[in-house]
């Protein structure tokens, strides 16, 4: 099933139990509403498929895993309640990941940026290639990872979490992801990458989902308070969203990349 979303998709497959849903935008894999939106509930209906062991996550294109908030749909939020409005579709995204009763493996081909940080700290299993970067920008765009915290502290720790979110300009190389524990596995070629994958959900395709489920919820333990939680973590942002400083932060790099593809 394919949900063309502008200018992108939301794209789900299952074969022998395994469920794959993948997303694309151009834009660096970014993240607008509709494909939030299309991404909380394909996660939701894969952890309700009878046909669904196990679930992978992946983006198209071949650089980026995903560049995180669109700043296209950021520059038109004018009220809070827009800006809650957008910051709650990663709040879904983060909840349906995280009370799914299915594993949830990542395929992380590219960087993380923001968002997409917190998409590979929601997965139960990163497996990413060697050149797979993080950075959570928010603080420099002028407002925080307020939505991926919980998320990201949650997989790497208060002290790394904290670091990533106050450098806020600083590339954390995978290496670095893999010893905090954000990522899994890493491999040095996407052939690798691709048979990691395949072979970990093919074996979990034939283990007990009764027995995953109750795994799955010891691993998530003490986050039932998250439905609340990232909804007033949403608001914070969706405040801040509309600062000077984000908006004059959103203009610069608007033509930056418009002189970018002018040179």
């Amino acid at each position: 099933m394919i949900h063309q979303i502008k200018d992108g998709h939301v794209k789900t497959e299952t074969h022998q139990g395994i469920t794959t849903i993948e997303f694309f935008h151009p834009k660096g894999n970014s993240l607008p509403g509709k494909i939030l939106e299309e991404l909380a509930k394909e996660i939701h209906f894969a952890g309700t498929h009878a046909e669904t062991k196990v679930i992978i996550l992946k983006s198209d294109g071949d650089r980026t895993f995903c560049s995180g908030a669109s700043f296209d749909e950021l520059q038109e939020i004018k009220t809070e309640s827009e800006g809650l409005h957008f910051f709650s579709g990663f709040a879904q995204v983060i909840n349906a990941m995280r009370k799914c009763p299915k594993f949830i493996i990542g395929r992380i081909h590219g960087n993380c940026v923001g968002g997409g940080v917190g998409l590979a700290a929601s997965v139960d299993y990163a497996i990413a290639l060697d050149k797979a970067e993080i950075k959570l920008s928010e603080l420099a765009l002028g407002i925080g990872p307020f939505v991926v915290g919980p998320a990201v502290e949650r997989k790497i720790g208060a002290a790394a979490f904290s670091a990533l979110a106050i450098d806020a300009g600083k590339w954390r190389n995978s290496d670095w992801a893999k010893r905090k524990g954000l990522y899994a596995e890493l491999h040095d070629n996407v052939e690798n990458m691709d048979e990691a994958i395949h072979v970990l959900a093919n074996t979990l395709s034939h283990y007990n989902p009764i027995a995953m489920s109750e795994l799955k919820k010891t691993f998530w333990h003490g986050t039932e308070h998250w439905d609340e939680l990232l909804k007033q973590r949403a608001a914070i942002s969706g405040r801040l969203v509309l600062s000077s400083h984000t908006k004059n932060f959103i203009e610069k790099f608007r033509i930056s990349n418009q002189q970018a593809k002018a040179s």
